[in-house]
């Protein structure tokens, strides 16, 4: 990967048709560049959205398609690509061949068009100067397909398409399971909705889904799990607070909490706000949130107030006691840490590739840091729910060996039966870890 740079300033619109496959190759191969680059895809695919109010819905589902398919496939495509080129292209160009090459992965009766399209794509990008190079390349791909598949087996980044870390890092913690959590990542996610019991019942709730045309089934946790994902504008009541998106293994949280009504509640990492919400669709409680990124709280923000709940936000970083606590122990806590999010990488597959092996050890020490200073603010007695969305042991069951070793006063309570909750990534849910602490009165 290139060296992170400054985010490149906006070049002219593109002079392609709209609802081109053409169109949609060139926005996806500037969002793969950025990530090329060195960013996080949520920012340039933001600023996207931004400066094109004119493209269409398919338009946007498209170009998010093709980003989202190549960034899981990254791996892949690079192994694909480095037998045909003598040097990395510039990143949009680089970009563009990784978004063709997924594309004729995917779609090799479609190879003409493809390449075709790419090319005409290329014609935007770097003056066109470039196409030439982009038109030898793919055609090149097409014809060598089979055997450059061939030979890439043995190489298990681009068969399995995870760094090779990640893969080792997964064999040791999983080794019965750790091709299914790979297959789970490289697929795209599930969509499952949470109904705001304040609003409505979770089986009307389903008989709405029903009449409206969307499949959908009722999961163990309580979610109502869509056969496939649909924009939230055709999810009946989304738009009055009704329901909101949300991963099952997401929604395990607020009940574990052990919530009762008139309890001083703390949500110490809340954006995007989704457990913030359930826990005040739970019980009438005295909510606290905390999130470190103004925009961030602009969202919970958002969230709460579609769904018509309040809670008293407040940005802050939860380890600065001094900045936002006022000495009011909490009878519950809910620590949603910063984390690798290794069980979340379909949702954001740049992630895998951004991320490097060092990085898991320096959230793991910014987890036992919130962890101490949160016990802090936990009443005799009181419970903390933590939580990652993480499946790397480092920064979950070593994290509570590590925390309770260190704090004589915090004893483990069973969840579910269970000293704790590590869920992997499948076809119904994501990758969550859990574990409830209860402070000795």
């Amino acid at each position: 990967m290139n060296a992170p740079s400054k985010p490149r300033a906006r070049q002219r619109a593109p002079r392609l048709p709209a609802d081109s496959l053409a169109l949609a190759l060139y926005h996806a191969a500037g969002l793969v560049a950025a990530v090329l680059e060195g960013q996080n895809l949520t920012r340039p695919l933001a600023r996207l959205w931004q400066e094109t109010p004119e493209l269409s819905a398919p338009q946007r589902g498209a170009i998010q398609d093709l980003t989202y398919t190549t960034l899981r496939a990254w791996g892949y495509g690079e192994a694909l690509l480095a037998p045909l080129l003598r040097s990395l292209p510039p990143p949009p160009i680089h970009g563009l061949l990784l978004v063709a090459a997924t594309r004729l992965d995917q779609r090799p009766e479609q190879a003409h068009t493809v390449v075709d399209q790419a090319v005409t794509a290329s014609g935007e990008l770097l003056g066109g100067r470039l196409r030439g190079m982009v038109n030898g390349v793919l055609r090149n791909l097409v014809r060598r397909h089979a055997a450059l598949q061939a030979e890439i087996n043995s190489d298990e980044e681009a068969r399995f398409r995870h760094p090779t870390w990640w893969l080792e890092r997964l064999r040791a913690r999983y080794p019965d399971r750790w091709q299914t959590v790979v297959d789970a990542a490289n697929h795209p996610p599930p969509m499952a909705l949470r109904a705001n019991p304040r609003h409505v019942a979770a089986d009307l709730l389903l008989a709405r889904l029903e009449a409206a045309g969307i499949g959908a089934r009722k999961h163990g946790s309580g979610a109502l799990c869509l056969d496939r994902p649909v924009p939230v504008g055709r999810i009946p009541g989304f738009a009055e607070g009704d329901c909101s998106v949300q991963d099952p293994g997401a929604q395990r949280a607020a009940g574990w909490l052990d919530l009762a009504p008139g309890q001083r509640v703390l949500d110490a990492c809340s954006a995007p706000g989704g457990k913030t919400a359930h826990i005040l669709e739970t019980a009438d409680v005295d909510l606290v949130a905390l999130e470190l990124d103004p925009e961030r709280t602009d969202r919970v923000r958002d969230n709460l107030e579609r769904l018509g709940l309040d809670a008293r936000l407040q940005v802050a970083d939860c380890r600065d006691l001094a900045h936002w606590w006022d000495g009011i122990p909490f009878d519950r806590i809910l620590a949603d840490v910063p984390c690798s999010a290794s069980g979340v990488v379909r949702r954001h597959p740049d992630i895998k590739w951004l991320r490097r092996e060092e990085d898991v050890a320096g959230f793991a020490s910014q987890q036992a840091e919130i962890l101490d200073r949160l016990w802090q603010t936990l009443r005799p007695g009181g419970k903390m729910l933590y939580a990652t969305c993480s499946v790397f042991e480092e920064e979950n069951s070593a994290q509570v060996q590590q925390f309770c070793a260190g704090h004589a006063d915090a004893r483990v309570i069973s969840l579910d039966g269970l000293p704790e909750q590590q869920l992997l990534p499948c076809a119904d849910h994501d990758g969550f870890f859990y574990a409830l602490f209860k402070k000795a009165d």
